[in-house]
C-alpha cells in the first residue's frame, strides 16, 4: 500500500503534534496527573462524539479492544520508564525500535513486506532516532532498567501500531474506531487517579485544566491522523514517519528550551532525514 504526499503530510503533522504534547509532559510536574488529565480529555471527546459517528463494523472490535489493553500498557510502561530513566533517553529508544518491529509485524500479519529500498529507509529512520539517545549527557546511572522499560514501550508502540492498523481497515468507517478507541483510553487512568490520588486530582483539575485539555486535543488530534494514515497506507512506512516525532523534539527543545545541539544531534536527525528521503523515493 503506497503511501501518497498527502498521507505523508498529514503523518508528519502528526509528528509534530505528538512532539508537542510530549514537551508539555516531559515540563511538567505530576506526569501521572498530568497525562491522566491528557488523556481523559480524549475520553470527554469521545463520548461527545459516539451520538455522530457511524459505529465500527463488527470485525473490527476485537482489534479495538485489544487496542485499547495494549495502549494502556504501554502508558504504564512509558510512564516507568520515565520514573527510571531520563526522558532524552527513554524517548529516542522506545520509538526508535517500532518502525522495524512494525515492519516485521506487517510483514508476518498483513502481507505488508518492505522492498529493499524502503527497508533501508526505515532502517535508517530506526537508527537515526536511537542514535539521539546517545547525544546527550551521559546515561543516566539507573542500570539496565530504563533500557529494558524503553525496549518493552517500543515493542507496544508497534503492537498498537499493527492492531490499529488491522482494526481501522476492518472498521468500516475511520472515524468511528477513532472514537470508540478514545472513549476507552482513558478510563484505566482516570479510575486510578479517583482512587489513588482523590484530592490531588480535583486540586490538579482545578489548576491545569485549560492547559491539559489543550494538551489532550493535541494528542487526540496526533493520533487521528496517524489512525486514518494506517488504514489507507503501509503501516511500516506510518510509523517510520510517526517516529520522526523525536526530531521535531530535539527541534523543540534546542529552539524553545535552549538545549544545546551539538554535531551528534546534527549527525542523527541528517540519518533520520536520509531515511525519510529513501522511504520515500523506493
Amino acid at each position: 500500500m503506497e503511501l501518497q504526499p498527502h498521507l505523508v503530510s498529514l503523518v508528519l503533522l502528526a509528528a509534530v503534534l505528538h512532539a508537542g504534547w510530549n514537551a508539555f509532559v516531559k515540563s511538567s510536574g505530576d506526569r501521572f496527573l498530568t497525562f491522566t488529565a491528557i488523556r481523559g480529555t480524549g475520553t470527554v471527546l469521545g463520548l461527545l462524539g459516539v451520538a455522530f459517528v457511524p459505529f465500527p463494523a463488527a470485525p473490527a472490535w476485537p482489534y479495538l479492544i485489544a487496542g485499547l489493553v495494549i495502549h494502556n500498557f504501554y502508558y504504564v510502561a512509558l510512564l516507568q520508564a520515565y520514573r527510571f530513566g531520563d526522558l532524552s533517553h527513554v524517548y529516542p529508544l522506545s520509538r526508535g525500535i517500532a518502525p522495524m518491529t512494525v515492519a516485521v509485524l506487517a510483514a508476518v500479519f498483513a502481507g505488508e513486506a518492505p522492498n529493499a529500498g524502503a527497508a533501508a529507509g526505515i532502517v535508517l529512520v530506526s537508527a537515526g532516532i536511537i542514535g539521539l539517545m546517545f547525544s546527550g549527557p551521559g546515561l543516566k546511572d539507573g542500570g539496565l532498567k530504563p533500557v529494558l522499560l524503553a525496549t518493552v514501550t517500543g515493542l507496544f508502540i508497534a503492537a498498537y501500531t499493527v492492531v490499529d492498523g488491522l482494526g481501522i481497515r476492518l472498521g468500516e468507517t475511520a472515524i468511528g474506531y477513532i472514537v470508540w478507541l478514545n472513549v476507552g483510553e482513558g478510563i484505566p487512568f482516570m479510575l486510578a487517579a479517583l482512587v489513588f490520588k482523590p484530592r490531588e486530582t480535583v486540586t490538579f483539575l482545578k489548576r491545569n485544566w485549560p492547559s491539559t485539555t489543550g494538551a489532550g486535543v493535541v494528542m487526540v488530534l496526533a493520533y487521528a491522523l496517524v489512525l486514518y494514515a494506517l488504514g489507507q497506507g503501509a503501516m511500516a512506512h506510518v510509523s517510520a514517519l510517526r517516529e520522526t516525532s523525536v526530531l521535531f523534539a530535539v527541534v523543540i527543545g534546542v529552539v524553545v528550551l535552549g538545549e544545546p545541539l551539538g554535531w551528534r544531534r546534527m549527525a542523527a536527525a541528517a540519518v533520520i532525514v536520509a531515511g525519510v528521503i529513501v522511504l520515500q523515493v523506493s
